[in-house]
């Protein structure tokens, strides 16, 4: 049931808001060199890799440090481009990850799908971290609501709770509160970075 309801929700999001994605995607194309989107290859669903789309927030070929140093944002990036900033604050950069809804990767609500090189920093670190994958994960979820943008080991460790509090106490209720703050997140820049 949530499934379908996320893929008709998607669907629908994307048919509605076409003009304004193309509008973003010409914004993104104006402002810096590189593609309109961000592909990267994450950990999904059941320990799945898949690749993630979100609209391009940073400058192409910024990183010059290891994998693991790339794939973390720093606050006050300074990768992140003009338009990135916006997008990035007001979560519209994720848009694109209907697409993964579209091919059942992703929900709207579940845990975070992180980079690869990051989940394997974490599973290292962290016992149990591989669980989380056992729901599909989300554009957004208990841990971004409550915590924001995180990448330190401790403070995955925590996200690592609102993870395991979500997949523990999942209903239809919970995916609803969610959904309220993180509209609320998105009005409010809360955890951006």
């Amino acid at each position: 049931m949530k499934q379908a309801i996320d893929w008709i929700s998607a669907l629908v999001l994307v048919v509605v808001l076409s003009p304004v994605l193309l509008l973003i995607a010409l914004l993104i194309r104006l402002d810096s060199e590189g593609p309109v989107l961000f592909c990267q290859p994450r950990v999904g669903y059941r320990g799945r890799i898949c690749t993630v789309y979100k609209f391009r927030s940073m400058r192409q070929h910024a990183g010059f440090g290891s994998d693991k140093d790339n794939a973390i944002t720093k606050r006050d990036d300074d990768r992140i481009t003009r338009v990135g900033h916006f997008l990035r604050k007001f979560r519209i950069d994720e848009l694109p990850q209907a697409i993964n809804i579209l091919r059942g990767e992703m929900s709207w609500i579940g845990p975070r799908p992180e980079a690869v090189v990051l989940s394997q920093w974490y599973e290292a670190e962290l016992p149990f971290y591989r669980y989380r994958h056992i729901v599909r994960p989300g554009v957004s979820g208990w841990a971004q609501v409550n915590q924001g943008h995180v990448a330190a080991v401790g403070d995955v460790m925590e996200k690592l709770h609102y993870d395991f509090y979500y997949i523990k106490n999942f209903s239809p209720w919970l995916d609803v509160l969610i959904v309220l703050r993180t509209i609320k997140t998105m009005f409010t820049g809360f955890g951006a970075r």
